[in-house]
């Protein structure tokens, strides 16, 4: 069946809502958090796998809207890198950025290390580590046709595969480990009230940082309907923009995903919209329709998937994440522990921090509210993981990938 542009789009939407459905009847897919677009999209690639196996051809889809809809989810997290923000959080951000940075540099380097002593490409190595453990599906996705590019073979295939380990792992090894943490040191949050200190995200405090001017809607639009234009030109403008970044970066002969020049744009435009109100953007308006392009690229990515290439790769795959995993608990066990205060958030944001840097802000926070359900509230914790998971992180990451290609390539 060959299917256009606009069915296979369709096609892709009807799968994420199968996805979402069978979430809520599959209770484990819920409890790992695993992305309602990977599992429809995971199950055209399924099929499509087995009737290759039949000789037969499924489906021929046209993907035409799968790179714009990628570059304008990461164009959305663009948005979100506001210095001002940064700011808010204090230097508890600060410093748990600059370790989940750290820690991605980690993660590239063993990756690449094990990769090499089985004999296979340290590329393949980086793509298992931070690409899709710190950065999720969709980065791995996004640098997929890179890593290709560079020699690592089905480095899509891999990349979905490494990723759905990561947050399976994430979420069954960071509660635990805050549980224990919690336990060993006996360790209390400050109020015993489980109404107390509510928890703060990310999001919340940029709508209470950007107001929407008043006078930023003309007379007789409708207020919701303006500020959703307004959030869809503005990712347009990132894409346009972002375009002519990325062209500069490749005539210096850099090798970049498409997606930093709609990144750096959008942070540009954040930053100048902080600094003087003029453009009034609505960041939960722009993390909306954010979520809504991941979505619908992450199931056209995914159905489009050739599982087959995993043959022959699953066992070196499954040495390094094993190894990966091993990293990430060990060091939020003792040193992230001990970086963030050694007191009863810095165990719930060590529990946290497990959670995306092996597979997503979703992990992250799943971990952390398991925790404050049952010992109570850690604010400090819920401001700081979210920020720096569904924000900063992106663009350190990117960069740290970009770098090991460009060694590497």
């Amino acid at each position: 069946m060959s299917l256009d542009l606009i069915h296979t789009v369709a096609f892709a939407g009807l799968l994420l809502f199968i996805g979402y459905a069978l979430r809520r009847v599959v209770t484990p897919l819920a409890r790992y958090n695993i992305p309602a677009p990977v599992i429809g999209g995971l199950l055209v690639a399924a099929a499509t796998a087995l009737a290759r196996r039949q000789g037969l051809v499924l489906f021929q889809f046209d993907t035409t809207l799968q790179a714009p809809l990628m570059i304008a989810f990461f164009a959305t997290i663009g948005f979100g890198a506001s210095l001002s923000l940064l700011r808010v959080g204090g230097p508890a951000v600060g410093l748990f950025l600059l370790a989940s940075t750290v820690v991605a540099v980690a993660q590239n380097l063993l990756g690449a290390g094990v990769a090499l002593a089985l004999g296979r490409p340290a590329l393949m190595g980086v793509l298992a580590g931070s690409v899709t453990l710190t950065g999720g599906p969709a980065t791995g996705l996004a640098f997929a046709p890179l890593f290709e590019q560079a020699g690592v073979t089905g480095a899509a295939t891999l990349a979905v595969a490494a990723a759905m380990v990561g947050i399976v792992s994430g979420g069954l090894i960071g509660g635990p480990i805050g549980t224990f943490l919690v336990e060993r040191h006996r360790l209390r949050a400050a109020t015993d009230s489980r109404s107390a200190a509510p928890t703060i995200a990310a999001t919340d405090l940029v709508e209470e940082r950007v107001p929407e001017p008043p006078s930023a809607t003309p007379a007789g639009e409708d207020v919701s309907s303006y500020a959703l234009l307004k959030a869809v030109v503005a990712i347009l403008v990132a894409l346009w923009a972002g375009a002519w970044i990325s062209r500069g970066f490749a005539a210096l002969g850099l090798t970049l995903p498409a997606y930093i020049g709609a990144m750096l744009a959008a942070a540009a435009l954040r930053n100048l919209d902080d600094r003087t109100g003029f453009l009034g953007i609505s960041q939960r308006l722009i993390d909306d329709l954010g979520n809504a392009a991941l979505s619908l690229f992450l199931v056209l990515a995914l159905m489009t998937l050739r599982l087959w290439e995993l043959a022959g790769l699953a066992l070196p795959l499954a040495v390094m994440l094993a190894a990966q995993v091993a990293l990430v608990g060990l060091l939020c066990l003792g040193p992230m522990f001990r970086l963030m205060g050694r007191d009863y958030d810095s165990a719930v944001m060590s529990s946290g921090f497990c959670g995306f840097m092996l597979g997503t802000t979703a992990n992250a926070m799943a971990n952390m509210g398991a925790l404050v359900e049952r010992y109570g509230p850690a604010p400090r914790a819920f401001l700081v993981v979210p920020m720096v998971g569904a924000f900063f992180i992106d663009f350190t990451n990117a960069l740290i990938i970009t770098g090991f290609l460009n060694v590497w390539r």
